[in-house]
């Protein structure tokens, strides 16, 4: 069988002598509108990763609990603390671990938060791991 379109095969594209070509830029530009849905946007925060809460068996809550109660001995002294915590993520399921070093300023016992003195409010139920008081920086 012969194949319809083997007379064109080898003949170059046609250009137009009225019309020059067109640059890639403006080519582009035409395609921008279809943008407007946000199908970029929506494929990179699909791509974007997120981890799973971490679940804290007994004897990691027990010491976690154990240097929670250490460092309500020792908050006034505003002591340099490394916490852990998970947080949550605002768009998709999952979220991340943070882990900060700082001067411990107020462990709000009626809001279960840990306050730094930076202002960053963690709550109680969301930390991973504490190490503290550490010697200073």
């Amino acid at each position: 069988m012969r194949d319809s379109y083997e007379d064109i095969m080898d003949l170059s594209r046609p250009v137009s002598r009225r019309h020059p070509p067109m640059p890639n830029a403006e080519r582009a530009a035409q395609f921008f509108p279809f943008d407007a849905l946000g199908f970029q946007a929506t494929v990179r925060e699909e791509e974007r990763l997120t981890q799973e809460r971490i679940l804290l068996d007994e004897d990691a809550r027990a010491v976690l609990d154990h240097r929670l109660s250490e460092l309500r001995q020792k908050i006034r002294q505003r002591p340099m603390v490394s916490v852990t915590w998970f947080v949550p993520d605002g768009r998709k399921e999952g979220g991340s671990c943070v882990t900060a070093v700082k001067r411990a300023k107020k462990l709000e016992e009626s809001e279960r938060v840990l306050i730094l003195e930076d202002g960053c409010r963690i709550p109680l139920e969301d930390i991973l791991a504490l190490s503290g008081p550490l010697p200073e920086m």
